[in-house]
């Protein structure tokens, strides 16, 4: 389904409201400290009784960055001091190895990502270590399509240590850029050339990686067309496999670091939508296809094939390949899915640290799915990966009449209809063109937690806006 979004800058004006960007069903601040290390082992126990066990996807976060970048709302530590990388390793095998006894030694990991943070915060020779201890805890595929991927920031990375990463095994690689205006990168505090950018794109190729991701943020500080006009004209020349065009969300109240940006600088709404506009005009004119949700993929990459033959998922690591997955997440603010459980680690490093010190897992909060929500998680997977909703399936599957389950939800999705960004067909609701920028608005009609109250108070924020 490589429909390519309309703009309707009204429309998306209209629509411009707080949202779950639906990473999960239900997203995190429904966890609740309730759910601790010992369902977590339960729910690891169940999902190896399954008739047929799910592979596994391991996540590993690196909080450190040598630098804040002030438009930042991860989960970070800024230092320069990289002892801290060393010891942080000394908790994460522990915690990899406790993990490790939850699953059977026959489920295959096929899919390994490293995100922070600042993953080549640590040296190729320690991601090297972390990737050998993974191994000698895990049974990893030897599949064509296993994916060993990390984020990198080309500030601190060399192309000597990309060659160095693809020996390792790593695959795929997701470079940092936002943007190359020299003003806009000031006003963030990320000085990044092309020059170093292009060499690590190039490196990541000439190891053999088989995927180049590179993220952009429009609506930063000092922004404008021409500017953000020449970056992406810069960045379809390098000809990434995949971009990420994310909106910026300038919560100050909730990140200290963006405290440093000067609201006046920021892109007026219209302006915005105009750094929107023209980056989905380029990208597509230059033969990208649009997956959903701000990303954008070449026609034969995995994504693209993925979403065209139905095989697209949608989790914390954003869209990837591997729908049928159980998520085990290691490090400091890592969440895992597994069967029917979501879980997290706790987000402030020391609580981490002592729990493994302890000889404790790390879960401070978490929870086990109802019915409901794993039919209302399964609706949005498949509307968020393939824009659509398969009423017939979904009927099968759950054993429910679609129309008298959802009555409500029906009756919120009716001026969604009446603006033309869905259709209902006798056994499926289709977004139209018009509404592929907008598919969490159309979810968030199906979401029966939007009006209840949060178990516990996030630490990051609920929502993001639309654009």
């Amino acid at each position: 389904m490589h429909t390519n979004p309309s703009f309707d800058a009204d429309l998306l004006r209209r629509y411009d409201r707080p949202g779950p960007r639906y990473t999960s069903y239900p997203t995190a601040p429904q966890f609740s400290s309730a759910f601790g290390e010992a369902q977590l082992r339960d729910a690891a126990a169940a999902s190896n009784g399954d008739p047929i066990p799910r592979r596994l996807s391991l996540y590993v976060h690196v909080p450190f960055c040598m630098s804040p970048c002030f438009y930042c709302g991860c989960n970070r530590i800024i230092t320069r001091d990289l002892s801290r990388g060393e010891t942080y390793l000394v908790r994460l095998y522990r915690e990899i190895a406790m993990m490790s006894e939850l699953f059977d030694r026959d489920r295959e990991v096929i899919q390994l990502h490293f995100g922070g943070g600042t993953p080549n915060f640590l040296a190729p020779a320690q991601l090297a270590d972390v990737v050998d201890t993974l191994r000698n805890h895990f049974r990893f595929s030897e599949a064509r399509e296993r994916d060993l991927s990390i984020e990198l920031d080309p500030r601190f990375v060399s192309p000597a240590d990309v060659l160095e990463l693809a020996r390792i095994g790593f695959n795929r690689a997701s470079l940092g850029v936002q943007d190359f205006d020299p003003a806009v990168q000031a006003a963030v505090n990320r000085i990044q050339s092309v020059e170093e950018t292009v060499a690590i794109i190039d490196a990541c190729r000439e190891g053999g990686m088989r995927s180049v991701n590179v993220d952009l943020i429009y609506g930063l500080p000092k922004q404008n067309h021409a500017g953000f006009s020449r970056t992406l004209d810069t960045v379809v020349a390098a000809r990434p496999d995949r971009l990420a065009v994310y909106s910026y969300a300038h919560l100050p109240e909730m990140f200290k670091a963006q405290r440093q940006i000067d609201a006046a600088d920021l892109p007026t709404a219209t302006e915005k939508l105009g750094l929107l506009q023209l980056a989905i005009e380029k990208l597509t004119a230059a033969g990208y296809v649009y997956i959903g949700m701000d990303h954008f993929a070449l026609p034969d990459d995995e994504l693209a094939t993925a979403q065209q033959r139905g095989g697209l998922h949608r989790n914390f690591m954003g869209y990837t390949t591997h729908a049928d997955t159980d998520l085990v997440g290691l490090g400091v603010s890592a969440i895992s899915h597994i069967g029917d459980s979501f879980s997290q680690n706790p987000r402030d490093l020391p609580s981490w640290q002592i729990a493994l010190d302890e000889g404790r897992l790390p879960v401070f909060r978490g929870m086990r799915l109802t019915e409901d929500d794993q039919l209302r998680a399964d609706l949005i997977q498949r509307l968020m990966c393939q824009g659509e909703i398969p009423i017939g399936a979904l009927e099968r599957r759950y054993l429910i009449d679609f129309r008298d389950y959802f009555a409500s939800s029906l009756e919120r999705l009716q001026p969604l209809v009446d603006d033309g960004l869905v259709r209902i067909e006798p056994d499926r609701i289709v977004s139209t063109s018009r509404g592929r920028l907008l598919l969490r608005n159309i979810a968030m009609c199906f979401d029966h937690y939007l009006d209840q109250p949060a178990h516990d108070q996030p630490a990051t924020p609920r929502f993001s806006r639309a654009i």
